[in-house]
Protein backbone atom coordinates (compact mmCIF):
# COMPACT_ATOMS: atom_id res chain seq x y z
CA UNK A 1 0.00 0.00 0.00
CA UNK A 2 1.21 3.38 -0.90
CA UNK A 3 0.52 6.33 1.11
CA UNK A 4 -0.04 9.46 -0.85
CA UNK A 5 1.88 12.26 0.81
CA UNK A 6 2.23 15.95 -0.08
CA UNK A 7 5.08 16.71 -2.46
CA UNK A 8 7.15 18.10 0.38
CA UNK A 9 6.63 15.02 2.55
CA UNK A 10 7.41 12.59 -0.24
CA UNK A 11 11.02 13.78 -0.70
CA UNK A 12 13.85 12.86 1.62
CA UNK A 13 15.13 15.70 3.78
CA UNK A 14 18.79 15.40 4.74
CA UNK A 15 18.60 16.09 8.48
CA UNK A 16 21.20 15.05 11.04
CA UNK A 17 20.03 12.21 13.25
CA UNK A 18 19.50 13.01 16.92
CA UNK A 19 19.88 10.09 19.33
CA UNK A 20 17.26 10.66 21.98
CA UNK A 21 17.55 8.81 25.24
CA UNK A 22 20.97 7.46 26.05
CA UNK A 23 20.04 6.33 29.52
CA UNK A 24 22.66 3.60 29.92
CA UNK A 25 24.80 5.88 32.03
CA UNK A 26 21.83 6.78 34.20
CA UNK A 27 20.95 3.14 34.72
CA UNK A 28 24.50 2.31 35.74
CA UNK A 29 24.63 5.17 38.20
CA UNK A 30 21.21 4.27 39.59
CA UNK A 31 22.28 0.66 39.98
CA UNK A 32 25.26 1.83 42.03
CA UNK A 33 22.89 3.80 44.20
CA UNK A 34 20.65 0.76 44.63
CA UNK A 35 23.57 -1.10 46.18
CA UNK A 36 23.76 1.69 48.75
CA UNK A 37 20.00 1.68 49.39
CA UNK A 38 20.30 1.67 53.20
CA UNK A 39 22.25 4.94 53.01
CA UNK A 40 19.77 6.68 50.65
CA UNK A 41 16.87 8.71 51.98
CA UNK A 42 13.26 7.79 51.21
CA UNK A 43 12.86 10.41 48.51
CA UNK A 44 15.88 9.13 46.62
CA UNK A 45 14.77 5.50 46.91
CA UNK A 46 11.30 6.42 45.66
CA UNK A 47 12.83 8.38 42.79
CA UNK A 48 14.87 5.33 41.83
CA UNK A 49 11.70 3.22 41.76
CA UNK A 50 9.97 5.76 39.56
CA UNK A 51 12.98 5.79 37.28
CA UNK A 52 12.87 2.00 36.91
CA UNK A 53 9.16 2.16 36.15
CA UNK A 54 9.80 4.85 33.58
CA UNK A 55 12.57 2.85 31.94
CA UNK A 56 10.30 -0.19 31.78
CA UNK A 57 7.69 1.96 30.05
CA UNK A 58 10.30 3.13 27.55
CA UNK A 59 11.24 -0.47 26.82
CA UNK A 60 7.65 -1.29 25.91
CA UNK A 61 7.28 1.95 23.90
CA UNK A 62 4.75 3.37 26.38
CA UNK A 63 5.96 6.96 26.20
CA UNK A 64 2.95 8.36 28.03
CA UNK A 65 3.62 6.29 31.14
CA UNK A 66 7.36 6.94 30.82
CA UNK A 67 6.76 10.67 30.96
CA UNK A 68 4.65 10.31 34.10
CA UNK A 69 7.25 8.19 35.90
CA UNK A 70 10.27 10.27 34.88
CA UNK A 71 8.53 13.50 35.86
CA UNK A 72 7.64 12.04 39.26
CA UNK A 73 11.21 10.80 39.70
CA UNK A 74 12.62 14.23 38.89
CA UNK A 75 10.37 15.86 41.48
CA UNK A 76 11.42 13.39 44.16
CA UNK A 77 15.16 13.25 43.46
CA UNK A 78 16.98 16.21 45.04
CA UNK A 79 20.37 15.02 43.84
CA UNK A 80 22.46 15.09 40.71
CA UNK A 81 20.13 12.75 38.82
CA UNK A 82 17.29 15.26 38.75
CA UNK A 83 18.47 16.89 35.53
CA UNK A 84 18.84 13.55 33.79
CA UNK A 85 15.40 12.42 34.90
CA UNK A 86 13.87 15.68 33.71
CA UNK A 87 15.56 15.18 30.35
CA UNK A 88 14.05 11.72 30.09
CA UNK A 89 10.64 13.12 31.02
CA UNK A 90 11.07 15.80 28.34
CA UNK A 91 11.88 13.19 25.71
CA UNK A 92 8.93 11.02 26.69
CA UNK A 93 6.52 13.98 26.68
CA UNK A 94 7.75 14.96 23.22
CA UNK A 95 7.36 11.47 21.79
CA UNK A 96 3.90 10.98 23.25
CA UNK A 97 2.69 14.28 21.80
CA UNK A 98 2.37 16.33 25.00
CA UNK A 99 4.26 19.22 23.44
CA UNK A 100 3.17 21.81 25.99
CA UNK A 101 4.52 19.62 28.79
CA UNK A 102 7.69 18.94 26.80
CA UNK A 103 8.28 22.67 26.43
CA UNK A 104 7.94 23.06 30.21
CA UNK A 105 10.44 20.25 30.81
CA UNK A 106 12.85 21.33 28.07
CA UNK A 107 16.46 21.40 29.30
CA UNK A 108 17.91 24.84 29.85
CA UNK A 109 21.02 26.24 28.13
CA UNK A 110 23.26 24.93 30.93
CA UNK A 111 22.37 21.31 30.16
CA UNK A 112 25.41 19.33 29.02
CA UNK A 113 23.50 17.47 26.29
CA UNK A 114 23.23 20.24 23.71
CA UNK A 115 21.19 18.10 21.34
CA UNK A 116 18.40 18.06 23.93
CA UNK A 117 18.81 21.80 24.49
CA UNK A 118 18.34 22.44 20.77
CA UNK A 119 15.35 20.11 20.53
CA UNK A 120 13.84 21.74 23.61
CA UNK A 121 14.20 25.16 21.97
CA UNK A 122 12.40 23.85 18.89
CA UNK A 123 9.57 22.55 21.09
CA UNK A 124 9.31 25.91 22.86
CA UNK A 125 9.15 27.72 19.52
CA UNK A 126 6.39 25.44 18.28
CA UNK A 127 4.37 25.96 21.46
CA UNK A 128 4.79 29.72 21.18
CA UNK A 129 3.77 29.74 17.53
CA UNK A 130 0.73 27.54 18.18
CA UNK A 131 -0.31 29.97 20.94
CA UNK A 132 -0.17 32.94 18.56
CA UNK A 133 3.13 34.22 19.97
CA UNK A 134 4.93 34.22 16.64
CA UNK A 135 7.42 36.95 17.63
CA UNK A 136 8.57 34.88 20.61
CA UNK A 137 8.76 31.78 18.41
CA UNK A 138 10.96 33.65 15.94
CA UNK A 139 13.24 34.89 18.71
CA UNK A 140 13.70 31.34 19.99
CA UNK A 141 14.39 29.95 16.53
CA UNK A 142 17.12 32.49 15.75
CA UNK A 143 18.76 32.10 19.17
CA UNK A 144 21.88 30.02 19.67
CA UNK A 145 19.85 27.44 21.60
CA UNK A 146 18.17 26.21 18.40
CA UNK A 147 19.69 24.68 15.31
CA UNK A 148 22.58 22.19 15.37
CA UNK A 149 21.11 18.70 14.71
CA UNK A 150 17.75 20.35 14.02
CA UNK A 151 19.19 22.91 11.61
CA UNK A 152 17.13 21.91 8.56
CA UNK A 153 13.87 21.88 10.52
CA UNK A 154 14.72 25.21 12.16
CA UNK A 155 15.74 26.75 8.83
CA UNK A 156 12.48 25.71 7.21
CA UNK A 157 10.31 26.81 10.15
CA UNK A 158 11.95 30.16 10.95
CA UNK A 159 10.69 32.12 7.89
CA UNK A 160 7.10 31.11 8.66
CA UNK A 161 7.49 32.28 12.25
CA UNK A 162 8.76 35.61 10.91
CA UNK A 163 5.83 35.85 8.50
CA UNK A 164 3.38 35.09 11.29
CA UNK A 165 5.04 37.80 13.40
CA UNK A 166 4.49 40.30 10.59
CA UNK A 167 8.18 40.61 9.78
CA UNK A 168 8.03 40.36 5.98
CA UNK A 169 11.69 41.28 5.55
CA UNK A 170 12.86 38.44 7.82
CA UNK A 171 10.44 35.98 6.23
CA UNK A 172 12.09 36.22 2.81
CA UNK A 173 15.67 35.75 3.98
CA UNK A 174 16.82 32.70 2.05
CA UNK A 175 18.57 30.22 4.37
CA UNK A 176 21.71 28.57 3.07
CA UNK A 177 22.10 24.97 4.21
CA UNK A 178 25.53 23.68 3.30
CA UNK A 179 25.56 19.98 2.57
CA UNK A 180 21.76 19.75 2.86
CA UNK A 181 20.56 19.71 -0.78
CA UNK A 182 17.05 18.45 -0.13
CA UNK A 183 16.42 20.85 2.74
CA UNK A 184 17.84 23.59 0.52
CA UNK A 185 15.33 22.60 -2.16
CA UNK A 186 12.44 23.12 0.25
CA UNK A 187 13.90 26.36 1.53
CA UNK A 188 13.92 27.62 -2.06
CA UNK A 189 10.41 26.35 -2.68
CA UNK A 190 9.14 28.06 0.47
CA UNK A 191 10.84 31.30 -0.50
CA UNK A 192 8.54 31.57 -3.51
CA UNK A 193 5.50 31.20 -1.27
CA UNK A 194 6.86 33.69 1.25
CA UNK A 195 7.57 36.25 -1.50
CA UNK A 196 3.93 35.89 -2.57
CA UNK A 197 2.73 36.32 1.01
CA UNK A 198 4.79 39.54 1.13
CA UNK A 199 3.11 40.66 -2.14
CA UNK A 200 6.42 40.56 -3.97
CA UNK A 201 4.99 38.64 -6.88
CA UNK A 202 7.74 39.22 -9.44
CA UNK A 203 10.33 37.88 -7.01
CA UNK A 204 8.10 34.90 -6.25
CA UNK A 205 7.83 34.14 -9.96
CA UNK A 206 11.60 34.45 -10.35
CA UNK A 207 12.20 32.07 -7.45
CA UNK A 208 9.87 29.44 -8.89
CA UNK A 209 11.17 29.78 -12.44
CA UNK A 210 14.72 29.38 -11.19
CA UNK A 211 13.75 26.07 -9.59
CA UNK A 212 11.93 24.95 -12.72
CA UNK A 213 15.02 25.69 -14.80
CA UNK A 214 17.04 23.41 -12.49
CA UNK A 215 14.73 20.46 -13.10
CA UNK A 216 11.80 20.93 -10.69
CA UNK A 217 11.66 17.40 -9.21
CA UNK A 218 8.08 16.25 -8.88
CA UNK A 219 6.75 19.42 -10.48
CA UNK A 220 6.47 21.10 -7.07
CA UNK A 221 7.65 24.56 -8.20
CA UNK A 222 5.50 24.39 -11.33
CA UNK A 223 2.42 23.61 -9.28
CA UNK A 224 3.03 26.46 -6.87
CA UNK A 225 3.79 28.96 -9.65
CA UNK A 226 0.70 27.89 -11.59
CA UNK A 227 -1.45 28.29 -8.49
CA UNK A 228 -0.06 31.77 -7.91
CA UNK A 229 -0.91 32.66 -11.50
CA UNK A 230 -4.46 31.37 -10.94
CA UNK A 231 -4.80 33.56 -7.85
CA UNK A 232 -3.71 36.51 -10.04
CA UNK A 233 -6.25 35.41 -12.71
CA UNK A 234 -3.40 34.81 -15.17
CA UNK A 235 -4.96 31.61 -16.48
CA UNK A 236 -3.06 31.49 -19.78
CA UNK A 237 0.26 31.70 -17.91
CA UNK A 238 -0.91 29.02 -15.49
CA UNK A 239 -1.83 26.70 -18.36
CA UNK A 240 1.57 27.21 -19.97
CA UNK A 241 3.27 26.23 -16.72
CA UNK A 242 1.04 23.18 -16.19
CA UNK A 243 1.44 21.98 -19.77
CA UNK A 244 5.22 22.22 -19.59
CA UNK A 245 5.27 20.36 -16.28
CA UNK A 246 2.95 17.63 -17.60
CA UNK A 247 5.28 17.24 -20.54
CA UNK A 248 8.01 16.32 -18.06
CA UNK A 249 5.80 14.26 -15.73
CA UNK A 250 2.82 13.05 -17.80
CA UNK A 251 -0.19 11.81 -15.86
CA UNK A 252 0.67 13.63 -12.62
CA UNK A 253 -2.60 13.84 -10.71
CA UNK A 254 -2.07 17.18 -8.99
CA UNK A 255 -0.92 18.90 -12.17
CA UNK A 256 -3.74 17.35 -14.21
CA UNK A 257 -6.36 18.58 -11.75
CA UNK A 258 -4.74 22.02 -11.60
CA UNK A 259 -4.78 22.26 -15.39
CA UNK A 260 -8.47 21.34 -15.54
CA UNK A 261 -9.27 23.96 -12.92
CA UNK A 262 -7.29 26.66 -14.74
CA UNK A 263 -8.93 25.75 -18.05
CA UNK A 264 -12.36 26.23 -16.49
CA UNK A 265 -11.25 29.46 -14.77
CA UNK A 266 -12.40 27.86 -11.54
CA UNK A 267 -11.79 29.21 -8.05
CA UNK A 268 -8.06 29.38 -7.42
CA UNK A 269 -6.67 27.51 -4.41
CA UNK A 270 -5.91 29.86 -1.54
CA UNK A 271 -2.56 30.03 0.15
CA UNK A 272 -2.69 27.71 3.17
CA UNK A 273 -2.83 29.30 6.63
CA UNK A 274 0.62 30.01 8.00
CA UNK A 275 0.35 27.38 10.74
CA UNK A 276 -0.31 24.72 8.08
CA UNK A 277 2.73 25.75 6.05
CA UNK A 278 4.79 25.76 9.23
CA UNK A 279 3.59 22.26 10.10
CA UNK A 280 4.43 21.10 6.60
CA UNK A 281 7.97 22.45 7.02
CA UNK A 282 8.55 20.21 10.04
CA UNK A 283 6.79 17.32 8.32
CA UNK A 284 9.33 17.51 5.51
CA UNK A 285 12.15 16.87 7.97
CA UNK A 286 10.26 14.00 9.61
CA UNK A 287 9.46 12.27 6.33
CA UNK A 288 13.07 12.32 5.21
CA UNK A 289 14.30 10.90 8.49
CA UNK A 290 11.73 8.12 8.31
CA UNK A 291 13.18 7.04 4.98
CA UNK A 292 16.54 6.72 6.74
CA UNK A 293 14.94 4.76 9.62
CA UNK A 294 15.60 7.46 12.24
CA UNK A 295 12.22 6.77 13.76
CA UNK A 296 12.57 8.34 17.19
CA UNK A 297 13.52 11.82 16.02
CA UNK A 298 11.02 11.47 13.16
CA UNK A 299 8.29 10.80 15.72
CA UNK A 300 9.36 13.87 17.69
CA UNK A 301 9.13 16.07 14.58
CA UNK A 302 5.74 14.62 13.66
CA UNK A 303 4.41 15.42 17.11
CA UNK A 304 5.68 19.00 16.71
CA UNK A 305 4.01 19.28 13.30
CA UNK A 306 0.73 18.06 14.79
CA UNK A 307 0.97 20.66 17.54
CA UNK A 308 0.90 23.30 14.79
CA UNK A 309 -1.73 21.54 12.71
CA UNK A 310 -3.66 18.78 14.53
CA UNK A 311 -5.66 18.05 11.37
CA UNK A 312 -2.56 17.13 9.34
CA UNK A 313 -3.76 13.66 8.38
CA UNK A 314 -0.59 12.43 6.69
CA UNK A 315 1.29 13.21 9.91
CA UNK A 316 -1.13 11.06 11.90
CA UNK A 317 -0.59 8.23 9.44
CA UNK A 318 3.18 8.52 9.75
CA UNK A 319 2.88 8.54 13.55
CA UNK A 320 0.87 5.35 13.29
CA UNK A 321 3.48 3.79 11.01
CA UNK A 322 6.31 4.54 13.43
CA UNK A 323 4.41 3.27 16.45
CA UNK A 324 3.35 0.14 14.55
CA UNK A 325 7.01 -0.63 13.83
CA UNK A 326 7.64 -0.57 17.57
CA UNK A 327 5.64 -2.24 20.30
CA UNK A 328 2.91 0.38 20.65
CA UNK A 329 0.23 -1.18 18.46
CA UNK A 330 -2.58 0.43 20.46
CA UNK A 331 -0.95 3.82 19.92
CA UNK A 332 -0.65 3.13 16.20
CA UNK A 333 -4.34 2.29 15.94
CA UNK A 334 -5.24 5.44 17.88
CA UNK A 335 -3.17 7.52 15.44
CA UNK A 336 -4.79 5.96 12.37
CA UNK A 337 -8.21 6.54 13.93
CA UNK A 338 -7.56 10.31 14.02
CA UNK A 339 -8.18 10.48 10.26
CA UNK A 340 -11.86 11.20 9.62
CA UNK A 341 -14.11 10.00 6.77
CA UNK A 342 -14.03 13.48 5.23
CA UNK A 343 -10.28 13.26 4.68
CA UNK A 344 -8.62 12.31 1.41
CA UNK A 345 -6.33 10.11 3.54
CA UNK A 346 -9.23 8.18 5.10
CA UNK A 347 -8.92 5.05 2.98
CA UNK A 348 -5.17 4.87 3.56
CA UNK A 349 -5.57 5.27 7.32
CA UNK A 350 -8.36 2.70 7.62
CA UNK A 351 -6.49 0.23 5.44
CA UNK A 352 -3.49 0.52 7.73
CA UNK A 353 -5.76 0.15 10.75
CA UNK A 354 -7.28 -3.01 9.28
CA UNK A 355 -3.88 -4.58 8.64
CA UNK A 356 -2.73 -3.63 12.12
CA UNK A 357 -5.70 -5.48 13.58
CA UNK A 358 -4.98 -8.43 11.28
CA UNK A 359 -1.35 -8.58 12.38
CA UNK A 360 -2.45 -8.48 16.01
CA UNK A 361 -4.64 -11.53 15.41
CA UNK A 362 -8.03 -9.78 15.51
CA UNK A 363 -9.16 -11.01 12.10
CA UNK A 364 -12.85 -10.30 12.66
CA UNK A 365 -12.20 -6.66 13.54
CA UNK A 366 -9.80 -6.34 10.59
CA UNK A 367 -12.42 -7.58 8.14
CA UNK A 368 -15.12 -5.44 9.74
CA UNK A 369 -12.90 -2.36 9.33
CA UNK A 370 -12.11 -3.18 5.72
CA UNK A 371 -15.77 -3.88 4.87
CA UNK A 372 -16.80 -0.61 6.50
CA UNK A 373 -14.39 1.56 4.53
CA UNK A 374 -15.20 -0.31 1.29
CA UNK A 375 -18.88 0.50 1.81
CA UNK A 376 -18.23 4.11 2.85
CA UNK A 377 -15.99 4.78 -0.14
CA UNK A 378 -17.33 2.35 -2.78
CA UNK A 379 -15.43 4.00 -5.62
CA UNK A 380 -12.06 3.58 -3.91
CA UNK A 381 -9.97 0.98 -5.68
CA UNK A 382 -7.57 0.87 -2.74
CA UNK A 383 -10.37 0.13 -0.26
CA UNK A 384 -11.62 -2.75 -2.40
CA UNK A 385 -8.12 -4.19 -2.86
CA UNK A 386 -7.50 -4.04 0.90
CA UNK A 387 -10.71 -5.98 1.48
CA UNK A 388 -9.75 -8.57 -1.14
CA UNK A 389 -6.26 -8.90 0.32
CA UNK A 390 -7.63 -9.48 3.82
CA UNK A 391 -10.02 -12.13 2.52
CA UNK A 392 -7.05 -13.81 0.83
CA UNK A 393 -4.98 -13.61 4.02
CA UNK A 394 -7.80 -15.44 5.79
CA UNK A 395 -7.94 -18.00 2.94
CA UNK A 396 -11.40 -16.76 1.94
CA UNK A 397 -10.45 -16.96 -1.71
CA UNK A 398 -13.97 -16.97 -3.15
CA UNK A 399 -14.79 -13.76 -1.27
CA UNK A 400 -11.56 -12.18 -2.49
CA UNK A 401 -12.28 -13.22 -6.06
CA UNK A 402 -15.78 -11.73 -5.86
CA UNK A 403 -14.38 -8.34 -4.82
CA UNK A 404 -11.81 -8.44 -7.63
CA UNK A 405 -14.47 -9.41 -10.17
CA UNK A 406 -16.21 -6.15 -9.36
CA UNK A 407 -13.02 -4.17 -9.95
CA UNK A 408 -12.06 -5.97 -13.16
CA UNK A 409 -15.51 -5.97 -14.77
CA UNK A 410 -16.42 -7.73 -17.98
CA UNK A 411 -13.42 -6.49 -19.99
CA UNK A 412 -10.41 -8.12 -18.32
CA UNK A 413 -8.18 -7.25 -21.27
CA UNK A 414 -8.51 -3.61 -20.19
CA UNK A 415 -7.99 -4.25 -16.48
CA UNK A 416 -4.98 -3.35 -14.35
CA UNK A 417 -2.51 -6.24 -14.56
CA UNK A 418 -2.10 -6.24 -10.79
CA UNK A 419 -5.81 -7.01 -10.34
CA UNK A 420 -5.53 -9.88 -12.81
CA UNK A 421 -2.51 -11.20 -10.89
CA UNK A 422 -4.39 -11.10 -7.59
CA UNK A 423 -7.46 -12.77 -9.06
CA UNK A 424 -5.27 -15.48 -10.60
CA UNK A 425 -3.97 -16.23 -7.10
CA UNK A 426 -7.52 -16.71 -5.85
CA UNK A 427 -8.42 -18.82 -8.88
CA UNK A 428 -5.44 -21.10 -8.45
CA UNK A 429 -6.18 -21.61 -4.76
CA UNK A 430 -9.77 -22.62 -5.57
CA UNK A 431 -8.77 -25.04 -8.36
CA UNK A 432 -9.90 -22.77 -11.20
CA UNK A 433 -6.57 -23.06 -13.01
CA UNK A 434 -7.94 -22.44 -16.49
CA UNK A 435 -9.29 -19.06 -15.34
CA UNK A 436 -6.03 -18.25 -13.54
CA UNK A 437 -4.03 -19.08 -16.66
CA UNK A 438 -6.19 -16.74 -18.78
CA UNK A 439 -5.73 -13.89 -16.29
CA UNK A 440 -1.96 -14.38 -16.15
CA UNK A 441 -1.66 -14.44 -19.94
CA UNK A 442 -3.68 -11.21 -20.18
CA UNK A 443 -1.55 -9.61 -17.48
CA UNK A 444 1.63 -10.59 -19.34
CA UNK A 445 0.36 -8.91 -22.50
CA UNK A 446 0.24 -5.67 -20.52
CA UNK A 447 3.49 -6.31 -18.59
CA UNK A 448 5.64 -8.77 -20.54
CA UNK A 449 8.72 -8.13 -18.38
CA UNK A 450 7.07 -8.31 -14.96
CA UNK A 451 9.13 -10.86 -13.02
CA UNK A 452 6.32 -11.88 -10.66
CA UNK A 453 3.98 -12.63 -13.56
CA UNK A 454 6.62 -14.58 -15.45
CA UNK A 455 7.41 -16.60 -12.36
CA UNK A 456 3.77 -17.27 -11.46
CA UNK A 457 2.80 -18.62 -14.87
CA UNK A 458 6.16 -20.29 -15.54
CA UNK A 459 6.22 -22.09 -12.19
CA UNK A 460 2.60 -23.15 -12.51
CA UNK A 461 3.33 -24.76 -15.87
CA UNK A 462 6.47 -26.42 -14.51
CA UNK A 463 4.64 -27.82 -11.50
CA UNK A 464 1.96 -29.21 -13.78
CA UNK A 465 4.51 -30.65 -16.17
CA UNK A 466 3.25 -28.71 -19.20
CA UNK A 467 4.84 -26.24 -21.62
CA UNK A 468 8.21 -26.91 -19.96
CA UNK A 469 10.38 -25.29 -22.61
CA UNK A 470 8.34 -22.08 -22.65
CA UNK A 471 7.99 -22.16 -18.86
CA UNK A 472 11.75 -22.47 -18.34
CA UNK A 473 12.36 -19.54 -20.69
CA UNK A 474 9.89 -17.43 -18.69
CA UNK A 475 11.43 -18.33 -15.35
CA UNK A 476 14.96 -17.72 -16.64
CA UNK A 477 13.86 -14.25 -17.77
CA UNK A 478 12.34 -13.65 -14.34
CA UNK A 479 15.65 -14.65 -12.69
CA UNK A 480 17.47 -12.19 -14.96
CA UNK A 481 15.07 -9.44 -13.84
CA UNK A 482 15.28 -10.34 -10.13
CA UNK A 483 18.51 -12.29 -9.62
CA UNK A 484 18.27 -12.22 -5.81
CA UNK A 485 14.74 -13.54 -5.51
CA UNK A 486 14.80 -16.88 -3.71
CA UNK A 487 11.24 -17.66 -4.81
CA UNK A 488 12.06 -17.20 -8.49
CA UNK A 489 15.33 -19.15 -8.27
CA UNK A 490 13.33 -21.92 -6.58
CA UNK A 491 11.10 -22.00 -9.67
CA UNK A 492 14.15 -22.34 -11.90
CA UNK A 493 15.56 -25.16 -9.77
CA UNK A 494 12.20 -26.91 -9.76
CA UNK A 495 12.12 -26.60 -13.54
CA UNK A 496 15.46 -28.38 -13.84
CA UNK A 497 14.11 -31.04 -11.48
CA UNK A 498 11.06 -31.58 -13.66
CA UNK A 499 13.27 -31.89 -16.73
CA UNK A 500 15.44 -34.49 -15.02
CA UNK A 501 18.59 -32.35 -14.61
CA UNK A 502 18.91 -33.06 -10.89
CA UNK A 503 22.46 -31.74 -10.47
CA UNK A 504 21.44 -28.35 -11.86
CA UNK A 505 18.31 -28.51 -9.73
CA UNK A 506 20.38 -28.99 -6.57
CA UNK A 507 22.66 -26.07 -7.48
CA UNK A 508 19.76 -23.65 -7.93
CA UNK A 509 17.63 -24.94 -5.06
CA UNK A 510 20.53 -24.66 -2.61
CA UNK A 511 20.89 -21.02 -3.60
CA UNK A 512 17.13 -20.51 -3.22
CA UNK A 513 17.25 -22.05 0.26
CA UNK A 514 20.00 -19.61 1.27
CA UNK A 515 17.85 -16.69 0.08
CA UNK A 516 14.58 -18.09 1.52
CA UNK A 517 15.63 -20.30 4.48
CA UNK A 518 12.21 -20.14 6.11
CA UNK A 519 10.14 -21.11 3.07
CA UNK A 520 8.68 -24.63 3.44
CA UNK A 521 8.19 -25.14 -0.31
CA UNK A 522 11.80 -24.24 -1.13
CA UNK A 523 13.12 -26.65 1.52
CA UNK A 524 10.76 -29.36 0.27
CA UNK A 525 12.01 -28.96 -3.29
CA UNK A 526 15.62 -29.09 -2.14
CA UNK A 527 14.91 -32.30 -0.23
CA UNK A 528 13.45 -33.87 -3.36
CA UNK A 529 16.48 -32.84 -5.41
CA UNK A 530 18.89 -34.25 -2.79
CA UNK A 531 17.02 -37.55 -2.88
CA UNK A 532 17.33 -37.81 -6.66
CA UNK A 533 21.11 -37.26 -6.58
CA UNK A 534 21.57 -39.87 -3.84
CA UNK A 535 22.07 -37.49 -0.89
CA UNK A 536 19.31 -39.17 1.07
CA UNK A 537 20.29 -38.21 4.62
CA UNK A 538 20.33 -34.56 3.54
CA UNK A 539 16.99 -35.06 1.82
CA UNK A 540 15.37 -36.34 4.99
CA UNK A 541 16.96 -33.48 6.95
CA UNK A 542 15.37 -30.95 4.55
CA UNK A 543 11.98 -32.65 4.76
CA UNK A 544 12.13 -32.65 8.55
CA UNK A 545 12.99 -28.98 8.41
CA UNK A 546 9.84 -28.36 6.37
CA UNK A 547 7.75 -29.61 9.28
CA UNK A 548 9.22 -26.86 11.50
CA UNK A 549 8.25 -24.11 9.05
CA UNK A 550 4.44 -24.11 9.41
CA UNK A 551 3.65 -25.93 6.15
CA UNK A 552 0.12 -26.16 4.77
CA UNK A 553 -1.81 -29.31 5.80
CA UNK A 554 -1.41 -30.68 2.26
CA UNK A 555 2.36 -30.14 2.23
CA UNK A 556 2.70 -31.49 5.76
CA UNK A 557 1.01 -34.77 4.80
CA UNK A 558 3.13 -35.08 1.66
CA UNK A 559 6.40 -34.49 3.52
CA UNK A 560 5.52 -36.92 6.30
CA UNK A 561 4.96 -39.56 3.63
CA UNK A 562 8.35 -38.87 2.07
CA UNK A 563 10.11 -39.02 5.42
CA UNK A 564 8.57 -42.46 5.97
CA UNK A 565 9.09 -43.89 2.50
CA UNK A 566 11.26 -41.55 0.44
CA UNK A 567 10.44 -40.61 -3.13
CA UNK A 568 8.90 -43.17 -5.43
CA UNK A 569 11.21 -44.50 -8.18
CA UNK A 570 11.53 -41.99 -10.97
CA UNK A 571 8.85 -42.32 -13.64
CA UNK A 572 9.04 -39.89 -16.54
CA UNK A 573 5.32 -40.20 -17.10
CA UNK A 574 4.33 -38.95 -13.64
CA UNK A 575 4.84 -35.96 -11.40
CA UNK A 576 7.42 -36.99 -8.84
CA UNK A 577 6.45 -34.34 -6.35
CA UNK A 578 4.16 -31.39 -6.00
CA UNK A 579 3.70 -28.34 -3.86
Amino acid sequence: MTTHMPRRAAITVAVLCLALGGCAGVATKSADRAALAPLIDDNQASAYGKFLAGQAAVNRDDTASAETYFTAAARLDPGDDRGRLTARAFTSALLTGDIARAAQLAPGPDEDDKTLVHLGALAKAVVAMSAGKAKLAHEILVSRDSGAPNEPAVALLTPYAAAAAGDAAASIIHPVLQGQPVAQFFASLDQGELFERAHRFEEAETAYRSMIAKGDPGGAASLRLGQMFERKRRFADALNIYDAALGRTPGDGDLTRARARATAHGPAPKLPPLHESAAEAILAAASGLMVDKHNEISLAYLRLALKLDPSRDEAWILVGDILAQGADQAGARAAYAQVTPASGQYVVARSKLAWNLQDEGDKDAALATARDVASRVPNSKEAQITLADLYRADELYDDSRKVLNGLIGDKPEQADWKLLYLRATDEEETDHWDDAEKDLKLALIARPNEAELLNFLGYSWIDRGVNLTEAMAMVQRAVHLQPDSGAIIDSLGWGYFRMGDFAEAVSNLERAAVLEPGDPDVNNHLGDAYWRVGRRDEAVFQWRRVLTLDPSPKLKAEVEGKIASGLAPRDAGKKVASN
